[in-house]
């Protein structure tokens, strides 16, 4: 077995890691709630991976990004989010686009040219509007699992509209929905139009749209309704949630040195 190279994300809501070898390819993924404890969260994902990957040895080089990157005590480096994500992206297409991560705490567009390279970026750190916390409040609200969201979604005739991107007052409004009878699946909705519309606000989304994130992996019906308000398709890469984790591992592992985003 030859090199082993590990990515680490840490994000607010959970731990992504990803184990490449020398020619970029996925050996092992592995992903954990991030908890209180970012260090030991993280050594538990190598340990799991390792495992998957049939007992791979300890990773030659390893870099964190996230969140909480600087908590993960075996990497070697940091890179910011921005430089992962665009590179875990960019690695599986090579060609410019324009990327949209929703993740749970904050959402980012990235734009990269058609050598992967950064040409601007936004974020999205003000509130929770459009992100996975918006989503979970909701379902909270709703009392519902979140992981019921999608399916429920997908079932509504049509939608229940939510006038404010804030999360607090969009859980008065949907008390308000509820009160006047309005259903739960149109509610649901809803929230994700209302997610949608956060996304597209930020910044114009040209060419090739690719999505990403642990939103986009567990609610594909999301990727459906930005798609269709930008009326093309919104590609998911393999594993959306792990696309910062593989920007990361190829960063430590040396690859598309002269092609990568640029760190921020």
């Amino acid at each position: 077995m030859g090199a082993v190279y590990c990515g680490v994300d840490i994000g607010a809501s959970s731990t992504k890691l990803v184990l490449v070898g020398d020619d970029g390819r996925v050996m092992a993924r592995a992903m954990e709630l991030s908890g209180v404890d970012y260090a030991a969260t993280a050594r538990r994902c190598l340990e799991t991976a390792r495992a998957i990957a049939g007992g791979a040895a300890e990773p030659t080089a390893t870099i964190a990004t996230g969140y909480g990157r600087d908590n993960v005590d075996f990497a070697q480096e940091t890179r910011t989010e921005i430089h992962c994500h665009g590179l875990g992206c960019w690695h599986g297409l090579n060609k410019a686009m324009s990327i949209v991560d929703i993740g749970g705490q904050d959402n980012k567009v990235i734009h990269l040219d058609e050598n992967g390279r950064r040409r601007e970026f936004r974020m999205n750190r003000k509130c929770a509007a459009g992100t996975g916390a918006f989503l979970e409040e909701i379902a909270l609200r709703l009392a519902l699992p979140v992981g019921d969201l999608n399916a429920l979604a997908t079932m509504a005739t049509e939608s229940v509209s939510l006038g404010s991107f804030c999360t607090v007052f969009a859980k008065t409004e949907i008390l308000a929905h509820l009160r006047r009878g309005a259903p739960v699946q149109g509610i649901v909705r809803g929230a994700f139009e209302s997610v949608v519309a956060r996304i597209i606000e930020m910044d114009p989304l040209e060419g090739t749209v690719v999505a990403t994130g642990g939103v986009v992996a567990h609610n594909p019906m999301i990727v459906e309704i930005l798609a269709a308000k930008l009326g093309r398709p919104v590609l998911i890469p393999t594993a959306p949630q792990f696309t910062g984790a593989l920007g990361a591992a190829l960063t430590a592992a040396g690859l598309h040195e002269q092609t990568r985003p640029e760190p921020a």
